[in-house]
């Protein structure tokens, strides 16, 4: 039950998406559209109580939620915000003839302190992925759509210089790449996800979307000291060889040019079109069929490392 105005403000508009699967819609929400203007008191009545129960009922009908059919398309609507994630899992059926979105399920959580500290593309990504991560038995092998109100999403996923951690949502997303096609929607008509990012449940063992805290046992920590110059030795080595030297240079400049990629050796064109080539801090990485990185150097270097 909502407590203040701004919580029971992204509620209406949560219900209202859901308005052409709830009767007498209008008349229900009436008084809790009027308890959400400015100039009214926040005062939850026997009336507004009854109404916010009604439509929480209407919402969580069994008559409402969609049985999945795998042999159709899914819709994966997300969104983030600074309280918490939230998904909703649609699916558009045929019923009296008629085409018919519904719902499958919704989830939510809260986000966690150290996900707090994310810009907003960063929290978009990772809404995606936990979503992904929590509705993959749905979601495995079939074609579905990513509906979300973040332009950047797309480019993010794509960028061919992530930052470390962005890197590890893109291996783990690709998995879906192949039937996974990203939408944008304006947030103005996004009100499904929207309010259940805002109305987050608790990150507990409770709640069905529960993400426990990860906790790392060390036991044991084994370092070893790579000096500058050894890092500049790579570098350099890259403008002798050939392959080396164009990769650096596509992926530097997330460059799209046809030419300068048709000069890698034919070996070297399929992994890069398939996207295992990354490009940090200066150095390239080849990512295996098993998602385990490993540096390019030249072969004359490979002792000197390794030393």
């Amino acid at each position: 039950m909502p407590q203040t105005k701004k919580e029971m403000q992204s509620f209406p508009g949560f219900a209202g998406y859901y308005r052409q699967h709830i009767k007498d819609f209008a008349r229900i929400a009436k008084s809790l559209y009027k308890l959400c203007d400015q100039q009214t008191v926040y005062e939850m009545t026997e009336q507004r109580v009854k109404a916010y129960e009604e439509l929480e009922n209407s919402l969580t009908n069994a008559s409402f939620i969609l049985m999945p059919d795998w042999k159709l398309p899914f819709k994966l609507y997300i969104d983030a915000c600074g309280e918490g994630l939230g998904a909703a899992l649609h699916q558009t059926e045929i019923i009296n003839d008629k085409p018919v979105e519904g719902h499958i399920c919704f989830i939510s959580r809260r986000i966690k302190p150290t996900e707090a500290r994310y810009g907003v593309r960063q929290m978009e990504c990772c809404c995606l992925l936990w979503a992904l991560e929590k509705l993959h038995y749905y979601l495995d092998g079939t074609v579905f759509d990513v509906i979300t109100d973040c332009n950047a999403v797309k480019p993010v996923l794509n960028m061919k210089t992530p930052y470390r951690h962005m890197l590890r949502w893109q291996i783990a997303i690709q998995e879906f790449g192949g039937n996974m096609t990203i939408v944008h929607k304006s947030g103005n008509i996004h009100k499904n996800a929207d309010g259940l990012s805002r109305w987050a449940l608790a990150n507990t063992p409770e709640n069905p979307a529960w993400v426990p805290q990860e906790e790392h046992h060390i036991e044991g920590i084994c370092v070893t000291d790579i000096g500058t110059e050894c890092f500049n030795q790579v570098k350099e080595s890259y403008k002798i060889d050939k392959n080396f030297h164009i990769l650096s240079q596509l992926l530097m400049k997330d460059c799209k040019d046809p030419l300068l990629k048709s000069k890698l050796d034919e070996i070297w064109k399929q992994p890069y079109d398939e996207g295992r080539f990354h490009l940090l801090d200066g150095i390239l990485y080849h990512r295996t069929k098993h998602t385990c990185f490993m540096a390019l150097t030249d072969r004359t270097l490979i002792n000197t490392i390794l030393q």
